[in-house]
This record gives C-alpha cells, sequence and structure tokens, in this order.
C-alpha cells in the first residue's frame, strides 16, 4: 500500500470541505494558502486553518484563504450498508460494530510502557499515547464520498475534509470544540474520558454511563487547565457540567466553558495557550509535549492538531483534529488516542483506541 503522507500533488488548489454538527448544509472552499510559522501569528487572520500537532518546517501551520466560498445543502446518500450481513452501519443507528486489531501490537506495547513508566516516576500527571492504524482506501470510495458519508453516520460531529500541499489529505470527524464564538461572546469545553455504547446503550445519549474514577479524574484534569487559560484572557467566565455526551458510538465527559472577549484581534494569543490541551497532551504541558514529539512510535502530524474556519470579524469554528484519517496513495492512516493515568491498563487503553478508531474505519466500508 502507498504511504498515506507521501507528497501529493501541489498543483492542485487547497480546498476545504466542512459540516458543523446538526447542519443540513455544509461548506465548501477553495483557494490559496498562507503558512505560519507560530498560533501567534493566527491574530487578526482569517480563512481556514490546519494546524499540526507539533508546528515544525514540515508540519506549518496552513490558513487557507479563499478565493471561492458556497454553502451547499449535504446531499442525501444511499443507504451505506445493506442487508448483505455487513456488521459495519450507522453509529447513530443503534447497532454496533467491531472491526480491528485484537490485542496491542508490538509497537504499542513499548510506547504504553515507556509511557506509563513516566507516570509511575511522577513526572506526569497525565499524558496521552496516540497510535496510527493502516487501512485500504476501496477503489469505489472518493474522498468526497467519505466526506458525504461521515455527514451521515454522524449528525452530532464536526465534519471536514480538507487538502494542502503543505499537509495532504485529511478527513476528520470531531466532537472536541477548541475556540468557537463571534464578538465578545465565545466558548470552549473540556473534553476526557471515554466509554464505549453497546446493546441497548446505543439507542440513547448514554445516559446509563457511570464513570470510573480514573475517567472523572482526567476530565477534571483538562476541565482545571482551560480554566486557567481563560483565566487569563476574559474577566468573565463560566462552566457548566460535567455531563455526559455522545459522539458516534462513544461517549464522552464534557464542560462547557463560555466567555467574553472585550478584544478578539489577539484570537492567535489564546489559541497558543489552549493548544494542545491535556486532552491530547498531558500535564505538565510543554514536558509531556516534548515527550510525545521524541517518543510516540508514528508522528501525529496533523492528528491532533485543529481545524475550521476563524474569522475574528464574524463567526468562528474551530475544532480539534480527532477521530481523523490521512488519505494519500491507495490508502488510509488512521489515527486515535487515549489519556493515561497512574490507574490505566494497557489492553483497557488499547480497547478505547480501537473504539476510536472505528469512527473512521466505518467510513471504508465499499
Amino acid at each position: 500500500m502507498s504511504s498515506a503522507s507521501e507528497s501529493p500533488d501541489t498543483k492542485t488548489p487547497a480546498y476545504a470541505l466542512y459540516r458543523l454538527p446538526h447542519a443540513d448544509r455544509y461548506v465548501r472552499l477553495e483557494g490559496q494558502t498562507r503558512e505560519l510559522s507560530t498560533y501567534t501569528q493566527l491574530n487578526g487572520a482569517a480563512g481556514f486553518v490546519v494546524a499540526p500537532f507539533e508546528l515544525t518546517a514540515a508540519q506549518p501551520l496552513v490558513v487557507i484563504r479563499p478565493d471561492k466560498v458556497e454553502t451547499i445543502a449535504v446531499p442525501e446518500t444511499p443507504r451505506l450498508y445493506g442487508d448483505s450481513g455487513q456488521t459495519g452501519v450507522s453509529a447513530d443507528s443503534g447497532i454496533s460494530s467491531v472491526t480491528g486489531d485484537t490485542g496491542p501490537s508490538a509497537a504499542y506495547s513499548i510506547d504504553f510502557a515507556n509511557f506509563y513508566a513516566q507516570l509511575m516516576q511522577g513526572t506526569f500527571r497525565k499524558i496521552v499515547l496516540a497510535r496510527s492504524a493502516d487501512e485500504p482506501l476501496p477503489p469505489s470510495l472518493s474522498p468526497e464520498m467519505l466526506f458525504f458519508r461521515a455527514c451521515q453516520l454522524y449528525p452530532r460531529l464536526f465534519v471536514a475534509l480538507v487538502y494542502t500541499p503543505q499537509s495532504g489529505l485529511w478527513l476528520t470527524a470531531t466532537p472536541e470544540i477548541l475556540l468557537e464564538g463571534v464578538a465578545e461572546e465565545w466558548r470552549t469545553i473540556a473534553l476526557a474520558g471515554t466509554m464505549r455504547l453497546e446493546g441497548d446503550q446505543l439507542r440513547g445519549e448514554g445516559e446509563s454511563a457511570v464513570w470510573s474514577t480514573k475517567n472523572i479524574e482526567e476530565q477534571r484534569i483538562v476541565a482545571t487547565y482551560v480554566a486557567e487559560c481563560l483565566e487569563q484572557f476574559s474577566t468573565s467566565f463560566s462552566e457548566e457540567g460535567p455531563r455526559t455526551v455522545r459522539a458516534a458510538n462513544l461517549v464522552h465527559l464534557r464542560s462547557d466553558f463560555t466567555f467574553t472577549l472585550p478584544d478578539n484581534r489577539h484570537l492567535g494569543d489564546l489559541i497558543a495557550r489552549l493548544h494542545p490541551t491535556p486532552a491530547v497532551c498531558g500535564l505538565p504541558k510543554r514536558e509531556a509535549f516534548q515527550f510525545i514529539v521524541r517518543n510516540e512510535y508514528r508522528p501525529r502530524r496533523y492528528y491532533s492538531g485543529f481545524m475550521g474556519w476563524l474569522d475574528p470579524a464574524g463567526d468562528t469554528h474551530l475544532y480539534v483534529s480527532l477521530r481523523c484519517m490521512n488519505i494519500g496513495g491507495d490508502g488510509c492512516h488512521l489515527y486515535a488516542g487515549g489519556g493515561l493515568l497512574r490507574d490505566s491498563v494497557m489492553e483497557q487503553e488499547w480497547q478505547e483506541t480501537e473504539a476510536k478508531l472505528e469512527t473512521m474505519r466505518r467510513l471504508l466500508t465499499a
């Protein structure tokens, strides 16, 4: 299988298709790109932002400045999975699907042991371990078809298909808001903790979920960090939650923060402070980030970065790039991660990543 990270055709113009949660229309835009070397350079910028987990010369922060923007009704797509006995079905249909590996790979086992040792030594309070899986891309499925499938399967999620010459082609269906707002009214969330819905649970919103101490502690770590960030930028913010929210066949713990920004010309400064949150990195943030970059088996690239529309003079919708795939050649790299604490168990963490990878795997069933 060809590498999904190989250099794409740089003659293709940059473009993005994105649909906001619960919307019946999507935005299609294309235009020229601008590369930025720091998040603070987003101050005053406008356009569609594609940001990596780690900023490097090879993985720049990219802003698409559109020459053309259209808002289009999401097409009704045919039933994705017929009555042939296939197990992959809509995450919102009430029927579960299980695919993927049966146990931790050698690379994941080594990474887990390395990361977990740092937790036991007290180096980190939390650290996130990510992994990826390679999947073939069926010839009958175009990237745009995958986007429309994701829109149909995941109405609760932010769905985006984005290509830039710098990043390559990425598809995401993510539940996590990084920053959203207009004028002085803004919001962000703290999202952490993961449980898989099964059986009758899939017919609801996860009301029956009983959260473990590990999940509750993980979510509280993220919420506390977000509150500390907002204290530096807003004199008025409130927190609601945590509450259980559903994302595909998973549920998470979520706290919602609303706040005011008297001056939104400095959104880049706030973004630089928020990203990466402990939900995708760890605490202490700088040390966890550096450890992840040096030690994870496969670089994250644009997974666990963020993307979306940025406009200080209008609406902004930036989302953390979770549940995503990098598409290239005849295959895809799928990415997922999970937060590790001292009471984490490797098999359980592996199964959590499998459940998260399933969000993208469902789309690849021809």
